[in-house]
C-alpha cells in the first residue's frame, strides 16, 4: 500500500469562517509534536508527501517550523494549504523551508469572511511570498487557488479585482470574461507559480440528500490523520465520521488492514460506496466514468 500523500491535520484551527466550508463541530485541537513524530514514523514507506491540512490552517501554529523540521528529518516533503490570511505572521524562511514542496493559497477565502484586513494588504503579502520564492527558492510550487468559478459567476466582481492585481504583477494578461468563458484548470504565472481554477463543491455530510454509488481515491491515493489521532479515509472527512481507528491506541498498519478499511477498498474497486457518508458524497461523482 502506497499513498500519493497523507493529510496530516497538524491543527484543526483555521482562524476563519469561510461561508463555503461546513461549520466546525470538533473541539479545537493541535497535534502535539511527539504524536506527530510517532505518526510520521509509521508513514515511512507508505508515502513521501505530507499535506498539512484537513480543516485547519497550519499557519496558525507559532511553531510550524518544528513540524517541518521533523518532516525533513524523516525524509518527507510537505504541502502547506492556507487561506493566506496568516501569511504576514509567519517568516518566509519557514514557509520556504527545505521540506516544503508546495504551498497552496486559497484566494477565494478572502472575500468569504469579514476580515480586518484590506484586500491590498492581503494580496500584497501573497505577491511578496511569490517574489521571494522566485528570487531565492526554486524548489517549491506556489499554487494560487481560485475555486469559485460557479455558473452564476457569483464572485465575478472579486475575481476581476484579483485578476487585475495578478496581471500587474506577472507577465500574464488575465481577462475575467475570457477565463469564465474558457474555464481553464490552471495557468502558469511564473516558474512554479500557478493559478488553479475549480468550482465550489459540496462537503460530504450524513445529512445530505445526495445518494449515489461510485468510486473514490480515498484509501487509494490518500488518507488523513486528524489532529486528535483518528485515521479517516478521505481528506473531506474532517469530523471523523468514518473513524477507521485511533493512532493513540492502534498501529497504523492494523488500522489500514482492518475489515472496515478493506471493505471500503474492495467496494471502491467495484464502483460501490459501502459507507453512508460516501453514499451521500457528491464529490466522488467527479471520478465517475459516465
Amino acid at each position: 500500500m502506497h499513498f500519493h500523500r497523507v493529510h496530516m491535520e497538524v491543527t484543526n484551527i483555521c482562524g476563519l469562517a469561510c461561508s463555503f466550508c461546513p461549520p466546525k463541530l470538533q473541539p479545537s485541537k493541535t497535534m502535539s509534536l511527539p504524536f506527530f513524530e510517532k505518526a510520521i514514523k509509521q508513514l515511512q514507506g507508505l508515502t513521501k508527501s505530507l499535506a498539512f491540512h484537513v480543516m485547519g490552517d497550519p499557519l496558525t501554529l507559532s511553531n510550524l517550523d518544528e513540524y517541518l523540521e521533523l518532516a525533513h528529518k524523516y525524509g518527507f516533503e510537505v504541502e502547506l494549504t492556507t487561506s493566506g490570511y496568516f501569511l504576514n505572521r509567519v517568516a518566509f524562511s519557514t514557509l520556504l523551508h527545505p521540506s516544503v514542496r508546495q504551498i497552496n493559497i486559497s484566494l477565494n477565502s478572502y472575500n468569504k469572511n469579514s476580515l480586518n484586513l484590506s484586500f491590498d494588504d492581503y494580496i500584497s503579502t501573497v505577491l511578496k511570498l511569490c517574489e521571494e520564492k522566485l528570487a531565492n527558492h526554486p524548489k517549491p510550487f506556489i499554487n494560487l487557488r481560485l475555486w469559485n468559478l460557479d455558473e452564476a459567476c457569483s464572485e465575478a466582481e472579486y475575481n476581476t479585482l484579483l485578476f487585475e492585481s495578478l496581471s500587474s504583477s506577472f507577465p500574464v494578461e488575465l481577462s475575467s470574461e475570457e477565463l469564465y468563458k474558457t474555464r481553464p484548470k490552471s495557468l502558469r504565472l511564473a516558474s512554479k507559480v500557478l493559478l488553479n481554477f475549480d468550482s465550489y463543491f459540496e462537503w460530504p455530510s450524513i445529512h445530505s440528500t445526495h445518494y449515489s454509488q461510485g468510486t473514490c481515491y480515498g484509501l487509494k491515493s490518500h488518507i488523513a490523520i486528524l489532529a486528535d489521532g483518528r485515521v479517516v479515509p478521505c481528506c473531506l472527512d474532517g469530523d471523523g465520521v468514518i473513524n477507521l481507528g485511533d493512532l493513540n491506541t492502534t498501529a497504523l498498519s492494523d488500522i489500514l488492514n482492518s475489515s472496515r478499511a478493506q471493505e471500503m477498498i474492495k467496494g471502491f474497486s467495484q464502483g460501490k460506496a459501502v459507507e453512508e457518508l460516501c453514499l451521500k458524497c457528491s464529490y466522488k461523482d467527479r471520478f465517475s466514468d459516465s
